[in-house]
C-alpha cells in the first residue's frame, strides 16, 4: 500500500537524498539543486508544498509544489527511487501536486524538465501538462530543454 504524505521536518533528508539519487543518475547537481533540497522548509513558509509517498514503511517519492509568484507555481523535485518506479508513485505523487495547486487558487503550474526523460515527460502529458515556449528570463536548471504548462486533464 502507497501512502503520500505531507512534508514534515522528520523527512528532510529523504527528500534530499531521492531527488539527488535521480540527479547524479542523469545530471549534475546544479546550485539550485542544492539550495532547494538543503531547506525544504522555505518551499513551505513561500506557499508550496512538498509530499512524500510511503511504502513498506519507508520514503520512496516525492514532489514539490513550489510558489514562485503570486499565483504562479512549478512542479519540481518528482522523485521516486528506481526499486518502486512503474507502481504508479509517481501518478500518485503528481496528482496531489496538482490537487494542492488546484486547492491554493493557481493560475499557471509549469515545469521544467529535459528531453532525456520520456517517461517522466510522458506521464507530464498524460496528466494535462502541455509543451509550451519558454517564458523569457533566466533557465532554473542547465539540464532543463522542456518547458511544459498544466491545462487540466484531456488538454
Amino acid at each position: 500500500m502507497i501512502e503520500i504524505l505531507p512534508f514534515e521536518a522528520r523527512y528532510a533528508s529523504d527528500f534530499k537524498d531521492l531527488n539527488l539519487e535521480w540527479l547524479r543518475r542523469y545530471f549534475l547537481v546544479e546550485p539550485i539543486d542544492e539550495e532547494v533540497l538543503g531547506r525544504p522548509d522555505l518551499i513551505i513558509s513561500q506557499g508550496g508544498a512538498i509530499f512524500l509517498a510511503r511504502a513498506e514503511g519507508r520514503i520512496v517519492g516525492t514532489a514539490a509544489l513550489i510558489k514562485s509568484g503570486a499565483r504562479r507555481y512549478e512542479l519540481s523535485k518528482m522523485a521516486v527511487t528506481p526499486a518502486w518506479q512503474g507502481s504508479g508513485i509517481s501518478r500518485s505523487l503528481l496528482q496531489a501536486v496538482i490537487d494542492a495547486y488546484a486547492a491554493a487558487g493557481g493560475e499557471e503550474l509549469y515545469l521544467e524538465s529535459s528531453s532525456i526523460l520520456t517517461p517522466a515527460l510522458t506521464l507530464y502529458e498524460s496528466a494535462g501538462f502541455v509543451h509550451a515556449p519558454r517564458p523569457a528570463g533566466p533557465i532554473h536548471y542547465d539540464r532543463s530543454d522542456v518547458y511544459m504548462l498544466y491545462r487540466g486533464a484531456g488538454a
